[in-house]
């Protein structure tokens, strides 16, 4: 009789656990999968981020009053002081430093997950997403659809250069768009032996422009790209670059690229040589993204499952749940104008104030 009732927990159990992972919330990779984005099956070793769920996990720290199931996944400040928060399949939230206000209606946020929030010399904040591309002028959204010639993929990347020229990087290519027309611009592929793209060969996860004006393309599996107007370099692991599936990146005050990698860790790149921290045993795991540089010119960074690193110039310090951050599993990093960093994670909205980690709330009112 023990045995069959041992039997029967068993098969409850498993039962639960079938049930909850079959409806776990949405992630960019599962939304990828159902619109037949290439997936790499060569290593079956998907980066931690794509492979975590929700379903267990405990929000500890602010979840913006119970409305982000997952986590925010990119925060941003406009020239107003309003602070965005794009989430993970939640949608658009914005907080204006007393109400947080949530748009669950609009059409292109909703139930969707928003990865880059950018502002243009004329205060208008656009937004990519699940979507595409949409625009807030301060008081109506524009959704860019395919009427407006627009591309309605994924976005990934979204910068808007010295000119006003706004890039677009989605899971099909690259997009330019000069407010008025939507084009393609291809860019070419560097010669790469079994290249192991993780969502789309065709992805261009991250648009940066350097202070030279030259514009970094990350492409999916193949590295880095950069464009000088008229030609094209690459960096892979053929001429230095650690991993040729790169996460992040992000120029420093002094002009020094730091470069985050899915597989090879943190690297930074003088313009002549590239450096790995992650080989010299300095820092921990291999999954680096969420670059920023804060007003004191500390380089800030996460590590996929070990916590956040502080680079003050000289040396890196690791902050993790030990230290108060409410999880190692961090996915968005952002300083605000009152020089507060705030984290996005697994667990909720942790805050650094310059001297610990606490929950957001206890800085920013919108919850008391």
């Amino acid at each position: 009789m023990k045995l069959r009732y041992s039997q029967i927990l068993k098969f409850l159990l498993l039962f639960a656990i079938v049930l909850m992972t079959a409806c776990k919330d949405k992630t960019p990779l599962k939304k990828a999968q159902q619109e037949d984005i290439t997936i790499d099956t060569t290593t079956k070793r998907l980066p931690k981020m794509y492979a975590q769920t929700s379903s267990f996990l405990t929000q500890q720290h602010t979840d913006l009053g119970g409305m982000v199931r997952q986590f925010v996944r990119v925060m941003y400040q406009d020239t107003k002081g309003n602070i965005w928060f794009g989430s993970n399949g939640d949608g658009l939230f914005r907080y204006d430093g007393k109400t947080l206000e949530p748009f669950p209606d609009h059409p292109y946020f909703k139930n969707d997950a928003i990865r880059e929030i950018v502002e243009d010399g004329e205060g208008n904040v656009w937004f990519g997403s699940g979507h595409g591309l949409s625009r807030y002028d301060g008081k109506e959204f524009t959704n860019f659809t395919e009427d407006n010639g627009a591309p309605t993929q994924e976005i990934w990347g979204l910068t808007i250069d010295r000119s006003g020229m706004i890039w677009m990087g989605t899971v099909a290519g690259l997009y330019q768009f000069d407010g008025t027309t939507f084009t393609p611009f291809s860019i070419p592929k560097p010669k790469i032996q079994n290249p192991k793209s993780i969502l789309s060969p065709d992805r261009i996860s991250k648009i940066m422009e350097d202070r030279n004006g030259n514009l970094w393309f990350l492409r999916d599996g193949y590295g880095i790209t950069i464009y000088n107007g008229t030609d094209f370099t690459h960096f892979t692991t053929e001429n230095g670059l650690p991993d040729n599936n790169v996460a992040d990146l992000l120029e420093d005050k002094n002009g020094n690229i730091w470069i985050g990698t899915f597989y090879g860790g943190l690297s930074m790149y003088d313009g002549k040589t590239f450096t790995n921290f992650t080989e010299q045993g300095i820092i921990k795991g291999e999954e680096v993204y969420n670059l920023i540089e804060d007003r004191e010119g500390n380089i800030w960074f996460s590590v996929e499952n070990v916590g956040v690193y502080r680079y003050d110039g000289t040396d890196f310090s690791l902050f993790n749940t030990d230290d108060g951050l409410v999880s190692n599993g961090v996915q968005s990093i952002f300083e605000d104008q009152k020089g507060q960093i705030w984290f996005g994670t697994w667990s909720g909205l942790s805050m650094f104030d310059g001297k610990a980690f606490v929950n957001a709330t206890e800085k920013e009112p919108w919850a008391k």
